[in-house]
């Protein structure tokens, strides 16, 4: 999931143990590439004594949300105390203070929210296509592979010994894995580059769990939905698109888009989720895997505004890049257009543009393509325009994070050398 990674001066660096993916361990990758090889990637200076910081870009008290992440560090027996999320820090007042500088890890676009910092952006790593052009001094990395964390590993591969320890390989793992489909070609989803990580990581760790294992672990924990109101499950998995006069949600439901429509009292909960929010329309897409690891996808269009739904649904229906192949499902309410997406290996980062351009908005008008978002409480990754961002965040000074880091480096244990 899209995230920040901070670094600043002037603090020992801290010992990142067991991160979660993937500015985890992208943290944990560039901190010690960086000061451990004698050719750093990038031209910017690092000052011996910097901190790389990994941010998750959500409040603490959605984390709960992200089961499957939970699941794999609670696996892995890495307590989310070991976090630090997006309200527990204040980057635009390190920034201020000159001790900030930024990775942006699964995503290359700020929202307006986070204009201020786009100075301080120095690397980015995202697997999707570049929609904005950054400064020369910025080291990009940004290519179409399956997942993140197929182009962290290859980053930390690139550094010195020791820095993929168990721990940190068994993140990388379950992470490319889940992204992928377990790799299967009929998902559409993985690249060689994503399988040679895979196997790169299990030739120094045998012991890293059987690919179908692990996979059906997360996926399972992934789509666990049980107990969610419908609210949670509208913001679990968030995005948005904003047009001239109306922002667009997308969420990810992990249920039939049948059974969902019929939830008790889901008429009332779309209506108050989307009025709470300023939102004037919500996709809700949903996607499932057979044993074979092929695709069924769905999706429904919501909005109390018919001309809107209307053009949103056209938009949909009439798509050629790529064709969506729609046919039409039952709906038990007017305001809601359902529909079986006959092409499954059409993903949301491939229909968010659809949705952009029927909002007529510009590539600077949204979440880029599978970035997560949602206002607080909501879980969300943040490229997204209204989203927890543009909220003040409490007021933590930059002496209180770098003790905090210090103090998390002093009580961490060396790592474990790789094979």
């Amino acid at each position: 999931s899209p995230h920040y990674l901070s670094r600043r001066a002037r603090v020992p660096p801290p010992h990142p143990r067991g991160e979660a993916p993937c500015a985890l361990l992208a943290a944990r990758g560039l901190g010690r590439h960086l000061t451990g090889c004698r050719s750093p990637p990038m031209q910017t200076s690092v000052p011996p004594k910097a901190a790389f910081i990994p941010v998750l870009n959500i409040p603490r008290a959605d984390f709960a949300l992200r089961t499957e992440t939970t699941f794999l560090l609670r696996e892995l027996s890495i307590p989310d105390s070991s976090l630090i999320f997006r309200d527990e820090i204040d980057l635009a007042g390190l920034h201020r203070a000159g001790l900030l500088s930024l990775t942006l890890v699964d995503h290359h676009i700020l929202p307006s929210a986070d204009a201020a910092l786009e100075d301080a952006v120095v690397d980015v790593l995202d697997h999707r296509p570049l929609e904005r052009e950054w400064a020369p001094s910025c080291q990009l990395t940004v290519e179409l592979v399956g997942s993140c964390a197929t182009l962290v590993t290859e980053r930390i591969a690139q550094g010195p010994p020791g820095v993929l320890d168990r721990t940190t390989a068994a993140l990388l793992h379950g992470t490319i894995l889940l992204d992928s489909v377990n790799l299967s070609p009929a998902a559409g989803k993985a690249t060689p580059r994503d399988a040679l990580c895979v196997s790169l990581l299990e030739s120094r760790f045998p012991e890293l769990p059987p690919h179908d294992s692990i996979y059906g672990a997360l996926q399972a924990a992934k789509f666990d939905v049980s107990g969610l109101t419908t609210e949670q499950m509208l913001r679990k998995d968030l995005k948005t698109v904003s047009g001239d006069e109306h922002v667009l949600a997308t969420s990810g439901i992990y249920m039939d888009i049948e059974l969902f429509l019929r939830r008790p009292g889901l008429l009332q909960d779309l209506e108050t989720f989307c009025r709470a929010r300023g939102y004037s329309a919500l996709v809700a897409m949903t996607v499932s895997f057979n044993e074979r690891y092929e695709p069924t996808r769905q999706l429904a269009v919501y909005s109390q505004h018919e001309a809107l739904r209307s053009t949103v649904c056209r938009a949909l229906e009439e798509a050629t890049t790529p064709a969506l192949q729609l046919q039409a499902l039952p709906s038990p309410w007017p305001c809601v257009s359902a529909y079986a997406q006959g092409n499954t290996l059409a993903s949301r980062k491939k229909v968010l543009p659809i949705l952009r351009a029927a909002l007529g908005g510009g590539p600077g008008s949204a979440a880029g393509p599978e970035e997560e978002a949602a206002p607080p409480p909501t879980p969300m990754n943040s490229l997204v325009e209204e989203s927890p961002l543009a909220q003040a965040v409490p007021p933590v000074c930059p002496q209180a994070v770098l003790e905090r880091v210090s103090r998390m480096a002093a009580e961490q244990p060396p790592p474990d050398s790789d094979k």
